[in-house]
């Protein structure tokens, strides 16, 4: 590999050609700021439009000053980062941005994780010379995300993630001049956009321009409320890094001091989505099989490879970008909306609670949820099975503003019987994990024998695109697993092309599966840190006394005594769904 050689402040650096001057000042510890670089580490995606100038550096022998990110670095250069003519330039360029900003950090939902606002306390910046005419623009409130575009220092990370990342195409640079703003095309709302609400725009956004809709308040007043029974149920993903809001490593699992807080929040039954995931592995499992024996006995009309649909970034994606193949998909609600369903009828049954008057809040580490438990088909006139989802930041921030010392609280217990979960229920917070957890069940179902070792370490991993064939005693089952939307457009181009060989897939929206999910902690693209999610993950499904959903007792007793079985009429009335062409009504709000 070339390489080059420069000199940065002084100390004498060696990279491969090519290499940016700020990848290069990193190699040897020299921090430069930045406001529109972003890159996400290991899928060679970076965001360098070197727009903002904030990155600004002297490079000897050249006139004006050059921006970090998006200049190389060539063999022999001498660069400044600290002199006074690069500080009093990235100055200025910071009160020229702030000028055109609003000025309500006490209120602003990004205030003390605003990246903006960490350079402006950085660089001392106390007043703002430059007045004039405020750029000014509607807010756009959609069920999961608000862009408050006065705040959009068109660093266009979102738009990379959008468009790069993810392949949905619903923001880009609008407009030009004083006027330009991302947005998505006409300006119209987001809502009525191709936008999946995945949230992974929300996970980049340096200032309060992108937000998730604040459930807090509507949760607070249910809890304040009392003919209201409020519960809770809590994702896998969570307990692996609500602890990064409390100062904990990534991937630090706070499960049982997450139940204690939720207690002490006010909670009259904490219970764990994971229940949730046992049930759907119940059902889509039992559906991939169906599909299977008709595949096998030679029924044609089959639709293979079954996708698995846990996720409703994907399902919306799916929705609007495949709507000729929304026979694929397996019905099977997903986790969130399987448990708000038993919640508001066999629990709410057991304990003598009117359904209205049960509210099932939800902590997700998605976006995407926000706007599932609002969707008409998940109602029972008019009343929602889940009627409120929080994010993880979201509930860090409210156990916050409750004044709990959470590094002191006990360890805790989910109550039952929606509260017991088995390791395959858990591992559903990674990508590959609801293919592995299926597999599971499915190869004890189909075969009649024990499956002895449970981990299918083949379908693990970070790869974007991976595949593995499972044996089912020897019936070879060919799995393709994608998380990020842009790999799985790949996939479904590919069986629309008749090309995929695939029995089953397992699509998750987010890079990482629900661990990088965009309601999460923020990890500015550090892959380190999706992967300490990951593995504590793993050490809490190897952790368990069962490791298959079928196994659950709680979910055996829920078949007895409520559901019949798998599949069946009841379960089918209660745990599955269908799916909507949505590729209309982009096309319609763009004429």
């Amino acid at each position: 590999m070339e390489t080059v050689k420069l000199t940065i402040d002084n100390k004498t650096v060696e990279v491969p050609k090519g290499t940016s001057i700020l990848k290069a000042a990193r190699k040897i510890g020299i921090e430069i700021p930045t406001l529109c670089h972003f890159e996400l580490h290991k899928m060679s995606i970076e965001n360098k439009p070197g727009g903002c100038r904030v990155c600004v550096v002297e490079v000897e022998g050249r006139k004006n000053l050059a921006p970090a990110c998006a200049t190389e670095a060539t063999d022999g250069m001498v660069i400044n980062t600290h002199n006074i003519r690069v500080l009093n330039a990235r100055r200025t360029v910071l009160k020229l941005i702030i000028s055109d900003h609003p000025f309500d950090c006490l209120v602003c939902a990004k205030s003390g994780s605003c990246e903006l606002q960490g350079l402006a306390t950085k660089f001392g910046i106390r007043d703002i010379p430059y007045q004039g005419e405020k750029s000014t623009y509607r807010k756009d409130t959609s069920p999961s995300i608000i862009r408050d575009v006065d705040k959009c220092i068109m660093c266009r990370r979102c738009e990379m993630m959008c468009n790069e990342v993810q392949t949905v195409g619903a923001l880009s640079a609008v407009n030009r001049g004083f006027k330009a703003v991302v947005a998505p095309a006409f300006e119209m709302d987001l809502e009525k956009s191709p936008c999946t609400y995945c949230g992974q725009c929300v996970s980049v956004c340096p200032t309060g321009a992108l937000t998730e809709v604040d459930h807090s308040n509507d949760v607070l007043r249910a809890l304040s409320n009392r003919s209201k029974t409020v519960i809770v149920q809590t994702a896998p993903a969570v307990r692996a890094a609500l602890g990064e809001e409390f100062g904990l490593e990534p991937g630090t699992s706070v499960t049982g001091k997450m139940v204690a807080a939720l207690r002490r929040l006010g909670f009259k039954y904490v219970f764990d989505t994971n229940f949730g995931a046992d049930l759907t592995i119940m059902e889509e499992g039992t559906e991939l099989l169906n599909r299977l024996n008709r595949h096998l006995s030679g029924d044609n009309s089959v639709k293979l490879p079954m996708l698995t649909s846990c996720c409703p970034g994907w399902v919306n994606f799916f929705e609007h970008n495949f709507p000729d193949m929304l026979d694929i998909p397996s019905t099977a609600k997903s986790p969130q909306q399987m448990f708000g369903a038993i919640a508001k009828s066999y629990f709410a049954e057991k304990i003598g609670v009117d359904r209205k008057d049960l509210v099932v809040v939800s902590i997700m580490p998605c976006l995407a949820k926000k706007y599932e438990c609002q969707r008409d088909e998940f109602k029972v006139d008019g009343n929602p099975d889940v009627d409120y989802s929080m994010s993880t930041r979201e509930l860090a921030h409210f156990i916050k503003q409750a004044n709990i010392d959470f590094m002191d609280l006990p360890d805790e217990e989910f109550d039952n019987p929606l509260g017991e979960s088995t390791g395959a229920g858990v591992i559903f917070a990674n990508t590959g994990g609801v293919i592995e957890a299926a597999c599971r069940t499915a190869y004890e179902l189909y075969t009649g024998k024990t499956l002895d070792n449970v981990e299918f370490n083949t379908l693990r991993g970070m790869d974007g695109i991976r595949s593995a064939t499972i044996d089912f005693d020897g019936l070879p089952i060919n799995i393709g697993i994608a998380h990020g939307l842009a790999n799985a457009r790949k996939l479904l181009n590919d069986i629309r092309a008749g090309k995929s060989k695939f029995h089953a897939i397992e699509i998750m929206a987010c890079p990482g599966g629900c661990i990088g999910g965009g309601g999460q902690p923020f990890h500015h693209g550090d892959s380190d840190v999706l992967t300490s999610r990951a593995r504590s993950i793993y050490a809490e499904d190897a952790g368990k006394p069962l490791r298959k959903s079928h196994l659950n007792p709680h979910i055996q007793k829920l078949y007895d005594e409520f559901l019949g079985e798998p599949c069946g009429h009841k379960s089918h009335e209660l745990l599955h769904t269908t799916y909507f062409d949505r590729s209309e009504e982009v096309a319609i709000h763009h004429e």
